[in-house]
C-alpha cells in the first residue's frame, strides 16, 4: 500500500470538515495540476525523457521551485530505474510519495503553536505589506479564543493608516483585547506585553510593520521589539510568524529568504492559497528556506485559516488522480 492509500484510510477519522477545508481550498490547483499530468499520461503511456521533460515544466508551473523539480524528477527516475516502472500510469503513486518525502525529508514536522509553559506565549506576525498580516491575526484570534484561550491583541504596526482600527475591528470580532499607541512600536509591544502578565493573558499576538525596502530599519525594529519582550518575558517571543500570500509565488519564497536573513522566523503562514493555480509553493518553501509552514488560508471567513497538515494537503492536491 502506497503513501496516498494509506491518506485515504486516515482520512475516513478524519473531521470532515477540515478535509473539505482542503479539498475546495487547493481545487484550483489540484484542476490544472492534475489535468495536465492525466493529459500527459494519456500521450506518454510509456515513461520515456520526454514524458520527464514535460513532467518537470507542469512542476513548475506549479510554483514547485526550479532546485526542488530537479532533485524530485531525479528521485523519480532513480526509483523508474530501480523498481523497473515502465507504465507512465504506475508512476502516479510514486508521484505523490515524493512530494510527501520531500515536505517531510526524515524530520519530525513541526505545526503546531510552541507555546509557553508559564505565563503568555508571544507571537510575533511579519511580512511586507498587503499580504495580510493584519487580517491573519484575526484570524488567529478567532481560532485560539474559540479553542479557549484569553487573547490579546498588539498593534505594533504605528505606521500603516488603518492597521490599528482594523485590529480594534477584529478585537471586537473575536472578543479580544487591543492595545494600540502612537509612539515608537516597541514601546506598544512593551504595553501590551506587561498588561498580558498583569492581566493573565493566554497568547499576545503582535502586528508588525511590513517595509522590507529598508532591510536595516526593519532589522533593528525587530530586534528592539525582541529585546522589549524578552526583558518582560525571557523565552518569549515563542513564533515569529512570517506571513506570505501565495498568489504571489516565487516572489513569496525571496520575502522568506529575506526575512529569513533578518530575524529567526519560526514558521510560515501562507495566505489565499485557494486563490492560486500554483499550490505547489508549499513544497517550495519547505525546500528553500527549510521553515515549516504552520497555517494556511484557504478561504476568506474567519474559520478558513487552518493549521497546516501535510497530509490533508497532499490528498487536497491529488485526490482526483
Amino acid at each position: 500500500m502506497g503513501i496516498f492509500d494509506k491518506f485515504k484510510n486516515i482520512f475516513n477519522k478524519k473531521d470532515k470538515e477540515e478535509i473539505e477545508s482542503y479539498d475546495k481550498g487547493l481545487e484550483k490547483t489540484r484542476k490544472e495540476f492534475v489535468n495536465k499530468i492525466s493529459i500527459l499520461n494519456s500521450k506518454y503511456k510509456k515513461v520515456s525523457p520526454e514524458y520527464f521533460d514535460e513532467l518537470e515544466e507542469i512542476l513548475i508551473m506549479a510554483d514547485i521551485g526550479v532546485n526542488t523539480v530537479m532533485e524530485f524528477i531525479d528521485k523519480l527516475k532513480y526509483r523508474v530505474k530501480h523498481e523497473n516502472i515502465v507504465d507512465s500510469e504506475d508512476l502516479k503513486e510514486v508521484i505523490i510519495d515524493e512530494m510527501f518525502i520531500i515536505y517531510v525529508n526524515n524530520e519530525i514536522v513541526v505545526n503546531k503553536i510552541n507555546y509557553s509553559t508559564s505565563g503568555p506565549t508571544v507571537i510575533l506576525v511579519v511580512g511586507v505589506n498587503g499580504v495580510g498580516k493584519t487580517t491573519t491575526i484575526g484570524k488567529l484570534a478567532y481560532k485560539l479564543t474559540n479553542e479557549g484561550k484569553k487573547v490579546m491583541l498588539v498593534a505594533g504596526d504605528t505606521f500603516r493608516a488603518g492597521a490599528i482600527e482594523q485590529l480594534k475591528e477584529w478585537g471586537e470580532r473575536t472578543n479580544s483585547k487591543v492595545i494600540t499607541g502612537v509612539n515608537d512600536p516597541s514601546s506598544v509591544v512593551y504595553d501590551g506585553v506587561k498588561t498580558a502578565i498583569d492581566e493573565n493573558y493566554d497568547v499576545v499576538l503582535i502586528d508588525t510593520a511590513g517595509r522590507l525596502q529598508n532591510k536595516v530599519n526593519l532589522m533593528n525594529e525587530l530586534e528592539k521589539m525582541n529585546k522589549v519582550i524578552s526583558k518582560l518575558i525571557p523565552d518569549a517571543p515563542q513564533e515569529t510568524l512570517l506571513v506570505i500570500d501565495a498568489t504571489t509565488g516565487q516572489n513569496g519564497i525571496s520575502q522568506a529568504k529575506s526575512f529569513k536573513e533578518i530575524t529567526n522566523i519560526t514558521g510560515i503562514v501562507l495566505t489565499k492559497l485557494d486563490g492560486t493555480a500554483k499550490g505547489g509553493i508549499v513544497l517550495a518553501i519547505k525546500e528553500d528556506v527549510n521553515i515549516p509552514v504552520k497555517f494556511v488560508g484557504l478561504g476568506e471567513k474567519e474559520k478558513d485559516l487552518k493549521t497546516f497538515d501535510i497530509e490533508e494537503y497532499i490528498y487536497g492536491l491529488f485526490k482526483d488522480m
